[in-house]
């Protein structure tokens, strides 16, 4: 089963306090908090239970379908939401809290409202049903329902259909902005660039000049590069072809708009559309191809760097990989959990980038050259592909069933088709492109072919 990204509870929330253009102060305040604060403004502490609960829940998903979308900071804004209740929902600072709101909001903070089949939180908007009308909860309308005995999803059911569903007990995490610090580029490969195909692809049914991605598997190839420069175009962006900061917002702009993840009627993201290809936190006791590439990297990081710990590139995170894991955390600042979370990985990543591209100009490792830090895919033209080549096609020479291969040093479809065919012979997933367990592995077979003399 692929993992699936899904929303977290926020330690934290940042807010401010007036219109979205004004000249107002931002308070960060606990998520929990906040909501009790919201909700003491919003409802009344004397309404039946089951409406006060009701409504915290749908002050909770407005909350967190705010937060999830990055609907102000993808429009430049530093903050998660306003405190007015033309474009959110009321907070008054160092208001007085309710007990029984306080309660409540404890016991259910961490549970918010989607639409069945769908991964986001809810735009679960609603207006105190008197003095304003809106499609969504009516707040006035609640405590009605539950004077009736309606429970609490009942009522929601009622104002959001009988497609609903409640995700109970998410998990609390520090959340920062959802741009990776660096810019996505060709080569680049993870589940950031991912989220940019799915997003992308689906931009595109309504801006069919952008080129469709055929294979969003997190690999930034060339189809990947197309699509984006064809969307820097359309909205006006410097046509780099790299995913930057201002790119990636105004990407998950757009993408927001066309999917209607800040609307009632919102077309929803899918559990397909929410899988990621590859493994956010690698540990004690996985085994694998994302234990193989973390270990291949620390392999290349101790030759150089003595500080570190040798490790076997074997698939399987034990005590030696951990270790391994370990002396790297403490060698270059990181909290010493054992364990690849992005932090982890992203410096592992940037310092094996750094020490192959620090190396004296001909280096070669034993025979073949090191992993250049990057995927290739096809249509790159650069030494590393000439490089991949002239691996491939000594290999091909005593492998028959690898097709043979040209040295030209473009990536085109006899290269992808060598590639795949490697893969499938040693027991690498098939994707036609290179990351780093590919690479080793053909690496290891041309320095055994040049080594036997043969």
């Amino acid at each position: 089963m692929p993992e699936v990204l899904t929303p977290v509870i926020p330690e934290n929330i940042t807010v401010h306090l007036g219109a979205p253009d004004s000249n107002a102060e931002n308070v960060t305040v606990p998520f929990a908090d906040y909501i009790k604060n919201v909700a003491s403004s919003e409802i009344y502490p004397t309404w039946p239970e089951n409406a006060l609960r009701a409504n915290i829940l749908a002050i909770i998903s407005f909350a967190l379908n705010r937060i999830y979308t990055e609907w102000y900071p993808s429009r430049g804004y530093d903050f998660d939401i306003t405190n007015t209740t033309q474009f959110d929902q009321a907070f008054v600072k160092d208001r007085e809290i309710f007990e029984n709101i306080s309660y409540i909001v404890d016991d259910i903070f961490n549970d918010y409202v989607i639409r069945q089949g769908s991964v986001q939180p809810l735009f679960t908007a609603f207006c105190n049903g008197t003095t304003s009308q809106c499609e969504g909860l009516s707040q006035w309308g609640s405590v009605s329902l539950a004077e009736q005995g309606f429970t609490p999803f009942g009522i929601l059911q009622n104002y959001y259909g009988e497609d609903i569903g409640i995700v109970e007990n998410a998990p609390v995490a520090n959340i920062t902005e959802s741009y990776p610090g660096v810019p996505l580029s060709l080569g680049d490969a993870g589940n950031n660039v991912r989220i940019i195909q799915v997003q992308l692809n689906r931009i595109a049914q309504n801006y069919p000049a952008i080129p469709k991605i055929e294979n969003s598997n997190g690999i930034f190839g060339s189809d990947t590069e197309a699509a984006v420069r064809k969307f820097q175009e359309i909205f006006n962006l410097t046509q780099t072809g790299e995913v930057d900061k201002s790119t990636w917002y105004t990407i998950k702009r757009y993408y927001n708009g066309v999917k209607g993840l800040a609307e009632l009627a919102t077309e929803g993201i899918t559990l397909e559309e929410a899988s990621i290809p590859f493994s956010t936190v690698v540990s004690e006791g996985m085994t694998g191809i994302p234990v193989r590439t973390v270990q291949y990297y620390l392999s290349i990081l101790a030759y150089f760097n003595s500080n570190l710990e040798p490790v076997r590139i074997d698939g399987v995170f034990d005590e030696n990989t951990l270790s391994a894991v370990r002396r790297f955390q403490e060698f270059y600042g990181l909290p010493v959990t054992g364990i690849v979370d992005s932090a982890t990985w992203n410096t592992i990543s940037r310092i094996y980038t750094e020490t192959v591209n620090s190396l004296p100009t001909g280096y070669q490792g034993n025979n073949a050259k090191l992993y250049p830090g990057y995927f290739l895919t096809p249509g790159i033209r650069n030494q590393s592909v000439e490089d991949l080549q002239t691996y491939l096609s000594l290999i091909s020479q005593n492998i028959n069933a690898i097709p043979s291969v040209s040295v030209t040093g473009f990536y085109g479809e006899q290269t992808e088709n060598a590639v795949s065919t490697f893969q499938r012979l040693f027991g690498i997933p098939v994707s036609g492109s290179v990351g780093p367990i590919t690479w080793a592995q053909i690496a290891r077979e041309y320095d055994a072919i040049i080594d036997s003399g043969t």
